[in-house]
């Protein structure tokens, strides 16, 4: 019997010294969470390379003088790209593209603003883009992408693990994600990238241990519908400025 409790007292401690454990490691979590978008593996370019692996001089030259603007009543096709525009299989894209398009169309700037589909066959790289917007009699593509990055520790409901009851319900565990979208406004005929913007997003939500991803795959989600109309002002912005270029370059 002596033995019995003996070995039930070690059990608690040892519980117990994981717990705090646990506690200890969410003091020390330390800078909140923070994604970075990785480069784009895009196999073409529309420049000729030197040995060292840049532009040759004389294009850099040409691309630099060359006016930027953007023509009006044009054609404009929204893609979601990840590496050479693959769709990110963990979250759905569908929601971001389709509000990108919207505003882009409420914006007057494009006579129609299309998504556009990457199921169509197509050659990787810069000239499968090239030719998905030929396909859409799209002069200008807008490329939107994402990428999150998450983190999951104990927090200071962990001291609740002590009781039974307290790991099936305690919020003890807090699930971190923080993730970055990027929308960048590629103009087919030129082959010049127009501009870049970002908006990110973060969230830490406490939870209990059950049904974590789905919980997180659901914040995800959340995070992006919240930074759509954000991303969406934020191009819109830009482009009517890169309109506003055209009219003062022509005068």
């Amino acid at each position: 019997m002596k033995s019995a409790i003996s070995n039930y007292h070690s059990l608690t401690l040892g519980f117990a010294v994981l717990v705090l454990t646990g506690i200890s490691a969410c003091a020390s979590v330390g800078a909140p969470l923070r994604a970075s978008m990785e480069p784009m593996n895009i196999e073409q370019t529309p420049f000729q390379r030197d040995a060292s692996g840049g532009i040759t001089e004389a294009d850099l030259q040409r691309v630099i003088e060359a006016p930027v603007f953007l023509e009006t009543d044009q054609r404009l096709g929204v893609i979601p790209v990840s590496t050479c525009y693959q769709p990110d299989p963990d979250i759905p894209l569908a929601l971001v593209p389709h509000e990108l398009s919207r505003a882009m169309e409420s914006s007057g700037l494009f006579k129609v603003s299309t998504e556009v589909s990457t199921d169509w066959p197509a050659d990787r790289g810069l000239g499968g883009l090239r030719e998905l917007a030929a396909r859409y009699r799209s002069r200008y593509l807008l490329l939107y992408r994402h990428r999150f990055v998450d983190r999951t520790y104990t927090n200071g409901w962990g001291w609740f693990y002590l009781t039974v009851v307290g790991i099936l319900v305690a919020p003890a565990t807090s699930l971190e994600t923080a993730g970055v979208l990027e929308a960048t406004l590629f103009d087919v005929k030129t082959g010049t990238l127009l501009f870049t913007t970002f908006e990110r997003v973060h969230k830490v939500q406490d939870e209990t241990v059950w049904h974590n991803e789905r919980k997180r795959r659901a914040i995800k989600a959340k995070l992006l519908q919240q930074a759509a109309d954000r991303l969406s002002a934020q191009v819109v912005a830009k482009s009517r400025r890169l309109v506003a270029a055209r009219v003062a370059d022509s005068r």
